[in-house]
């Protein structure tokens, strides 16, 4: 009996330590229906965030890919004194969705989910989908306007409010490739087994 019970709590302290993503990006990330296929959980997760939030799936997955390239647990570079001495990292960006300290910890307190993970999709998907909707519901963005979605969700709502973003023409770029990225899923997604009911 005695090994038994040690073995369950050797299996729940494994399963509580991490394991909340795969730390690796799905093989063809040009692909919404492959991404989907390979990882059936993260539609899941995308519909489950739309149907709460409003905000389509291609936007959530453009947006994740733009943040981490699918890696649950991708973190901004260190910053080095002297060239050699580490001493910390750019910024606290972490996970799917690259969310902040303080907005993570809004996000969980504003939606009631205590315990939400960055580096877990379904997480990631429910702080997306929350976070752009509050951008539509203040600053009048589309939930299909991933751009501009993005753009607010890269400079704040603020930053987005003060126009900040107009005088950065590399996150101008990046912002229109993520809604070419959005746009070449929207279609991926309508026409695969994988994201039936996503679009």
């Amino acid at each position: 009996m005695s090994r038994i019970f040690g073995a369950l709590l050797a299996l729940l302290l494994v399963a509580s330590c991490g394991g909340g993503g795969y730390g690796t990006a799905p093989r063809n990330l040009d692909n919404a229906c492959a991404i989907l296929n390979e990882r059936p959980e993260y539609a899941r997760a995308f519909e489950s965030s739309a149907r709460r939030w409003g905000i389509p799936a291609h936007v959530q997955m453009a947006t994740i890919y733009q943040e981490s390239k699918f890696i649950s647990d991708a973190r901004t570079p260190h910053r080095w004194a002297l060239g050699v001495i580490p001493t910390g990292r750019i910024s606290s960006a972490y996970g799917y969705s690259q969310a902040l300290d303080g907005t993570w910890d809004e996000y969980m307190a504003e939606a009631g989910r205590w315990g939400a993970r960055r580096d877990d999709i379904r997480d990631s998907a429910d702080f997306i989908g929350w976070y752009m909707a509050k951008s539509t519901e203040r600053l009048g963005i589309s939930p299909q306007d991933a751009r501009n979605q993005y753009l607010a969700y890269h400079e704040g709502r603020a930053g987005f409010a003060r126009r900040n973003h107009n005088s950065k023409p590399w996150l101008m770029r990046v912002a229109a490739d993520v809604e070419t990225r959005a746009q070449r899923y929207r279609a991926q997604l309508g026409t695969c087994r994988a994201g039936r009911g996503l679009v």
